[in-house]
């Protein structure tokens, strides 16, 4: 296996080769921190890194495995995005306010995956409090896409995603609270998970913000399986967490989707999508179609309603966090941290019934068309075409020509299903569109309904080359 074979290997396959003893997690490791320390500089896909403590604990895991001990992840390397908390690391949440912040103790999820053998080279990039679809930040500076540099990998867990996209980890962590796993997913061409509300610890109180959620950011839907059957599962902090457990698939088995039933969407009802993003959805419905499955466009009712309905509800929980923060440190927050907060001062009491009136009425809808489908499928980005330094209030994004504001719920399509919290996404590949940059999909299923978005995930993956595709910009090409 040559160095990039190795950069790019998927977490199950490691997992084979290690057990095979066709590969030591120190080979592994050691040639994943020389692609960071070359690709880093560049991409800026990190705020701290371990190598040092990483490759020890890759000699660890290779000992493990002599000794037969191995756990369910061992010696596989992971980054976690700066949001969550790593016992004895910085969580800075990528503002100046808070760059000396270290943690005592991990997040559950973070626990679980180390517990079960993953070790942590790098914290990852967002921008302040997460609060973007790009990643840049005072702190950090701008993380780019290093399919095309001057473009975003999208945000809020944008440096995760730029990590896996130029093989700087094997595996990742994000958050999510309006599409901040789903919209890096799409940006890179990875795969990200958003499982339904409930399914993996929080941190309280957050833990009962319904549109919160923390998941898996990988290269294949089989390692997505992988980590969510560590990470899932209730807490005894967390009275969120829902008791029943679902194991997943993570193997190469793979289900049959004949006689399954696909209702599909292209804009919601409201969205101006670009034409390559309407092209590659549709060969991905194709697709599903040609494997057996029966495809019907459906329409959800859907308005441009929800945008307000939510922004309405972030005010009330995510702005109301840090809007403290503008009295006694303004002079540290950026730019569309400080509009963020403002704008969402201006939201009261009644907006934000209306925003829960509003999610009510969105699964008035979408409740009986999932009862009568396997499968809802739509784009993740209305287009990828998004700049690295895109920002609020004043940035600019052209779709088919036309300019849209600056607001990403005009060119995103991952916050609708924060509002329907309990429905799992699954944000995969699409295709290419002209600029060699990737577009994405998302495949909604039922509430609580996990195994069968991963169904049709693995299915979807297997029969098509977009995750082992890893050009990347030539820049940044080391090969």
């Amino acid at each position: 296996m040559n160095t990039k074979e190795l950069c790019y290997l998927s977490g199950t396959e490691a997992l084979s080769h290690f057990g095979q003893g066709s590969l030591s997690p120190v080979e592994l490791m050691e040639a994943l921190v020389n692609r960071s320390e070359a690709l880093q500089p560049q991409v800026n896909a990190f705020t701290d890194s371990f190598f040092e403590q990483a490759l020890d604990h890759a000699r660890l895991s290779e000992k493990r495995y002599q000794r037969g001990r191995a756990r369910k992840l061992e010696g596989l390397p992971l980054v976690v995005k700066d949001e969550l908390r790593l016992k004895g690391a910085r969580r800075t949440s990528c503002s100046m306010v808070y760059k000396d912040r270290v943690d005592d103790e991990s997040d559950v999820i973070i626990d679980r995956l180390l517990r079960a053998g993953a070790i942590v080279i790098a914290k990852t990039t967002a921008p302040e409090f997460c609060l973007l679809g790009s990643c840049h930040s005072e702190l950090f500076g701008v993380t780019r896409n290093p399919r095309d540099l001057t473009l975003t990998p999208g945000g809020s867990s944008g440096g995760t995603g730029a990590a896996l996209a130029a093989g700087m980890t094997t595996l990742g962590t994000g958050t999510d609270i309006g599409g901040s796993i789903r919209i890096p997913a799409a940006q890179c061409g990875v795969v990200g998970y958003k499982p339904p509300y409930g399914r993996n610890p929080e941190v309280p109180v957050f833990n009962l913000d319904f549109y919160s959620h923390s998941g898996p950011m990988t290269r294949s839907v089989s390692d997505v399986a992988l980590m969510q059957n560590v990470i899932s599962g209730p807490h005894n902090q967390d009275i969120a967490t829902l008791r029943s457990r679902v194991k997943l698939n993570a193997s190469e088995t793979l289900p049959d989707l004949k006689g399954w039933k696909v209702a599909w969407s292209m804009d919601l009802g409201f969205m101006n999508i670009d034409k390559a993003v309407e092209k590659n959805t549709l060969d991905a419905l194709h697709l599903l179609s040609d494997l057996g499955a029966t495809v019907e466009q459906v329409d959800l009712g859907w308005s441009e309603q929800i945008i307000q309905a939510a922004h309405s509800y972030w005010s009330h929980n995510w702005a109301v966090n840090i809007a403290h923060l503008l009295d006694v440190h303004r002079e540290k927050l950026t730019d569309y941290a400080i509009y963020f907060i403002e704008r969402a001062l201006e939201s009261g009491p009644q907006d934000y019934l209306r925003s829960l009136q509003t999610t009510v009425d969105m699964y008035r809808s979408f409740g009986p068309i999932m009862d009568q489908h396997d499968l809802f499928v739509c784009p993740t980005l209305a287009t990828n075409q998004i700049p690295a330094e895109y920002t609020w209030p004043d940035s600019e994004v052209f779709i088919n020509n036309q300019s849209v504001v600056a607001d990403e719920e005009k060119w995103s399509l991952t916050y609708p299903f924060n509002m329907l919290s309990r429905c799992p996404v699954l944000a995969l590949p699409s295709g290419f569109a002209e600029n060699g940059v990737p577009t994405g999909i998302q495949m909604v299923s039922r509430t609580f309904n996990d195994r069968k978005v991963i169904e049709a995930g693995k299915v979807y993956e297997a029969n098509t080359d977009f995750l082992g595709h890893w050009q990347l910009d030539p820049k940044l090409d080391l090969d």
